[in-house]
């Protein structure tokens, strides 16, 4: 089916996992051999790991505890503007961090208009630094994820579970029991493993709201030993114990598959029959308000704030800002270019009966969810330190790393649409004579514009708001707009801060938007 589009997947799935290797595996080799033995590991690089394990499994809990009730509100209710309030509900996902972090000071720092409130009642202003501020952003980012992935387990439930429910004359309780409770019983592991991967590697967070020694991760202390210490040694060695965490947490997710054990249906519109109370009614109100209280006012905060600093901001704030664009713009190319000729790979080995192939060029493109960006730069700083000046190729560096990283996120979006492709209009293709490029330019890429699109608006939005390998490279003179945010929070220039939030967050959306819009076009299914 799929063998004459075998040879230009063939040369494009073997040029992207070379890439791959070099990036990823030559990184962590540079990063094995420049650690320089485990009893360099102290008593704060333990504390540093401990305190990453615990906000991880704790940001991981809440957020999946928290969306459980969430999505079976969202899952059994219908109203006006439902399909708007769950696309700004997954909004968090594609925010830069360190603007969500300005956001979440404005509600709940010491100055936001939680502890104001509290003030107007006599009570102390609340503290937002610590093991509970990092946590506190951790849920903020991933319960609009976790509510979206368990609300999928919701909707793939058939309707006539329901209606044989309904015949049966359960109730609320029963319909949880026999019908709800085994979906969560499939779907939550995944997703609580999935969370806890992402919050193994966030860094913005921690640098932000961490607040001291104790609040430190082992990113945050990767760049503490570059950036302070220039402590090549110890860097390496911390990059090597976050590459075998997310390694076993990687293979752990990868494990954990979500059976459809709810088996078919008829495809029909579901019906609650068991929700006829209105106090249940209110309740689902309750919950999914509070849910967008918590989740969107924060964003609205970083506008309130940011429009008064948006007129006034100063040049460097808009040179950066041209450089993130340049960065993104970069790193949504390559990624592009890599998932596709990784996916054409994947389908050319198994058009050609070569399973093992395809299975190995699939986990080879996911490798990167076992690496994070701060070890992929600690690898890349190590290999180009000795020939280069590092700062004077910051920003290829940084296009590289993000490219890397977007990397699993696209190709999962390509794989099935590639697959449904290859099987509906392969054969025809193949009786016809089109193979190589008239195959991809006629066959496949009419097909793939919204996958396509999707993907590249994810890795713009993602890659404009990265803080995590800018860090490790930029001079002065180099900074992208996260960075450039940062630098003018630790000065406490708060209404420059306030108005370079805006900007990012308005570029991250509207990179996200533009990609993603173009996508759809004149697809055809």
């Amino acid at each position: 089916m799929a063998r004459r589009a075998q040879p230009l997947g063939l040369w494009a799935g073997a040029a992207a996992a070379a890439l791959l290797v070099v990036v990823v595996f030559g990184s962590l080799a540079a990063v094995a051999w420049r650690a320089e033995g485990a009893a360099r590991f102290g008593p704060a690089d333990w504390a540093a790991l401990r305190f990453t394990l615990t906000q991880a499994s704790l940001s991981a809990v809440l957020s999946v505890a928290l969306a459980v009730p969430v999505a079976r509100a969202l899952a059994r209710r219908r109203f006006a503007g439902r399909g708007l309030l769950i696309t700004l509900l997954g909004a968090p996902f594609i925010l830069p961090t360190i603007v969500a972090v300005l956001g979440l000071l404005a509600v709940f720092g010491r100055s936001g208009i939680l502890s104001v409130g509290l003030g107007w009642i006599g009570m102390e202003p609340v503290r937002i630094y610590g093991l509970h501020g990092v946590v506190l952003a951790h849920v903020f980012f991933n319960l609009p994820l976790a509510t979206r992935l368990l609300l999928q387990g919701w909707l793939a439930v058939p309707a006539e579970r329901f209606r044989l429910a309904a015949a049966l004359g359960f109730g609320p309780r029963d319909v949880f029991r026999f019908i709800e409770w085994p979906m969560l019983r499939e779907v939550v592991p995944g997703a609580l493993l999935v969370i806890f991967l992402i919050c193994l590697t966030s860094f913005a967070v921690a640098l932000t709201l961490g607040g001291g020694p104790r609040a430190t991760t082992v990113e945050l202390a990767i760049y503490q030993a570059f950036r302070f210490d220039f402590d090549l040694g110890r860097a390496a060695m911390l990059a090597l114990v976050q590459f075998t965490l997310c390694a076993v947490a990687a293979l752990v997710v990868y494990r954990v598959a979500v059976p459809a054990a709810m088996g078919g249906g008829l495809d029909r519109p579901v019906e609650r029959w068991d929700l006829r109370g209105r106090g249940l009614a209110w309740l689902d109100a309750v919950l999914i308000g509070a849910a967008a209280l918590f989740l969107l006012t924060p964003l609205a905060m970083i506008v309130v704030n940011g429009l008064p600093g948006l007129v006034g901001l100063p040049g460097s704030v808009w040179l950066a800002a041209g450089r993130s664009l340049l960065v993104a713009l970069g790193a949504t190319a390559l990624v592009i270019v890599m998932a596709l000729g990784l996916g054409l790979a994947v389908v050319g080995a198994e058009g050609a009966g070569r399973a093992r192939r395809a299975a190995g060029l699939e986990a080879l493109g996911m490798v990167a969810l076992a690496a994070s960006p701060l070890v992929i730069g600690t690898g890349l700083f190590i290999l180009i330190f000795p020939f280069a000046d590092p700062a004077a190729l910051a920003l290829p560096v940084t296009a590289l790393a993000n490219a890397v990283m977007a990397l699993p996120f696209a190709l999962r979006a390509l794989l099935p649409a590639l697959r449904r492709a290859e099987a509906e209009h392969g054969r025809l293709a193949d009786s016809l004579g089109i193979a190589g490029r008239a195959r991809l330019r006629l066959v496949l890429l009419p097909r793939l514009r919204h996958p396509l699109g999707f993907s590249a608006g994810l890795a713009a939005a993602l890659s404009m708001g990265d803080l995590g390998v800018i860090v490790l490279f930029a001079g002065g003179d180099a900074a992208t707009l996260p960075l450039q945010l940062y630098r003018l929070m630790g000065a406490y220039r708060m209404g420059d801060a306030a108005g370079a939030a805006l900007l990012l967050l308005g570029l991250s959306l509207a990179l996200f938007w533009a990609f993603d819009r173009g996508g759809h076009g004149d697809a055809r299914s």
